[in-house]
C-alpha cells in the first residue's frame, strides 16, 4: 500500500527565506525585515487588476446605497475593523458605511480567540443581524484563504446573491474559489515563518486603503486632494479644515475657522460660501 503524500504547505506557512534569526544582530534583523517587506508592494501591484474589478461593482453597490462589510479572523480581522473605524472620521460618513466583523467579536481585538475562527456559521449570523441585502458587498480578509469563519460567511453571502470578494495572500486558496472578485497578493513566505502579521497583514492593509479611499473618492467625499468631509474630532483636524478653507477662498484664518466651526465641514462652508 502507498504512503499518501503529504500535504502541500502554503506559500504563508512556509519556510522563512532566512535561517538562525535568533543569533541575528539587531541591525540584521531590522535589514532583513525591511529587505521583506520592500517585496509587499511588488505583490499588491500585481494584484491592481483584480483591485479595478472589484472597486467597480463595489462602487455600484455603494452609489445605490450598499455598505461594505469585512469577514476576518485575528490579524486580518483587526485589519478589517480598523479599516472600517477610520472610514467615518476621515470622509464624515456614517459609521455602518464599512462595517468589520471579527471572529471572537470585540475581545479578539484586544486578546486572542483562536478557536473562534472554526465556526463557518458564526460570520452569517453576524451579518444576518445587520440586515445585509442584495445592495451590500461581503468582503473575506484571511491571509491564508483556508479560515473556516470567513469562507462560511462568503458562501452564506453568495448564496443569498450578495457580492464578495476576498483578500488572501495564498494562490488558488478556497477562499479566492468561494469568492466571485478574489484578491491575490503573493507576499512569499514570512521573515518568521508563519506570522502573517507581517508581509500578508502590511498587504492587506495597503489593498483595504485602496478600496475604501477609491470608494469614498467615487462618491463625493474628497475635493480636489483633500478631505472635505473629515469629522472635526479635534484640534489639529480643525486647523486642517481651516487651512484648505484659507487655500480655497483666500480667507483670513480667524474667518476660515469661524465659518467651518459654524458649519461643520469644510465642505459645507465651500458650498455655501457663494451662494
Amino acid at each position: 500500500m502507498k504512503s499518501k503524500s503529504p500535504a502541500k504547505i502554503s506559500i504563508t506557512e512556509s519556510s522563512s527565506n532566512f535561517d538562525n534569526l535568533d543569533n541575528m544582530s539587531i541591525e540584521e534583523l531590522l535589514r532583513h525585515i525591511n529587505e521583506e517587506d520592500s517585496k509587499v508592494h511588488l505583490a499588491v501591484r500585481e494584484a491592481l487588476p483584480q483591485i479595478k474589478d472589484f472597486v467597480e461593482q463595489i462602487e455600484i453597490r455603494m452609489k445605490n446605497g450598499g455598505r461594505i462589510f469585512y469577514l476576518g479572523a485575528g490579524t486580518s480581522g483587526r485589519l478589517g475593523v480598523l479599516d472600517a473605524s477610520e472610514v467615518p472620521p476621515t470622509f464624515g460618513v456614517s459609521e455602518g458605511i464599512v462595517v468589520g466583523l471579527i471572529a471572537g467579536g470585540d475581545t479578539a481585538l484586544r486578546k486572542s480567540v483562536e478557536a473562534a475562527e472554526d465556526d463557518p456559521d458564526k460570520a452569517w449570523a453576524s451579518l444576518e443581524s445587520f440586515r445585509i441585502s442584495k445592495n451590500d458587498v461581503v468582503i473575506g480578509i484571511a491571509a491564508s484563504g483556508t479560515t473556516p469563519y470567513v469562507i462560511g460567511g462568503i458562501k452564506h453571502a453568495r448564496e443569498n446573491g450578495i457580492l464578495t470578494g476576498c483578500i488572501t495572500c495564498n494562490p488558488g486558496s478556497e477562499i479566492a474559489n468561494v469568492s466571485e472578485y478574489p484578491i491575490e497578493a503573493i507576499v512569499g513566505p514570512e521573515f518568521v515563518t508563519g506570522s502573517t502579521r507581517l508581509k500578508a497583514g502590511t498587504a492587506q492593509k495597503m489593498i483595504l486603503n485602496m478600496i475604501t479611499t477609491t470608494i469614498m473618492i467615487k462618491m463625493g467625499r474628497v475635493k480636489g486632494n483633500k478631505m472635505v468631509n473629515m469629522q472635526l474630532t479635534n484640534v489639529k483636524l480643525i486647523e486642517r479644515g481651516t487651512r484648505m478653507i484659507v487655500e480655497e477662498l483666500n480667507l483670513l484664518p480667524e474667518e476660515a475657522r469661524r465659518l467651518l466651526l459654524l458649519q461643520g465641514s469644510v465642505k459645507k462652508v465651500i458650498e455655501n460660501y457663494h451662494k
